[in-house]
């Protein structure tokens, strides 16, 4: 990766950490789900609303470090228009590429490349993950607390 590559992805991640998108209660909320990193303090609600078997619309609170925050930002983001199933899809390659070793590099031109750096620092991983795995437990109505630990 170039450095100017790398220093695009980190405007990115900053851009969505201290402006993200979709931040707040989504009153028209289907689904709903909380999420706890625990090592690193991230915590996390995600909303969904479902309609027609597709993402109406997403939005987060979160609580927690740069990495955290925009994954979340740039998940919202992502899976609004999807249908249920191609947001699953969307996190089990998001999952994949971020914690499987011969998983192939995202699509340059998603934001969400942005985050493969985080594969060098796994400590890390569970950062950018948390808000996708609690966004699955959303899709499925909810749940206690999940948590990465």
């Amino acid at each position: 990766m170039t450095s100017e590559l790398r220093d695009l992805y980190q405007e990115i991640i900053i851009d969505h950490s201290r402006n993200p998108r979709n931040s707040g209660q989504l009153e028209t909320a289907t689904g709903e789900a909380k999420g706890n990193n625990p090592l690193c303090g991230d915590r996390v609600t995600v909303y969904v609303e479902l309609g027609d078997g597709k993402i109406v619309d997403a939005a987060f609170e979160a609580r927690g470090c740069a990495i955290s925050i925009a994954s979340a930002s740039m998940m919202t983001e992502h899976i609004k228009g999807l249908t249920v199933e191609q947001a699953q899809i969307a996190h089990e390659e998001f999952n994949n590429h971020l914690t499987k070793s011969e998983a192939p590099d995202l699509k340059q031109e998603s934001e969400l490349a942005a985050l493969m750096g985080v594969r060098n620092f796994p400590t890390r991983i569970k950062c950018a993950t948390l808000p996708w795995h609690t966004f699955i437990v959303a899709l499925k109505g909810g749940a206690d607390e999940i948590t990465t630990e």
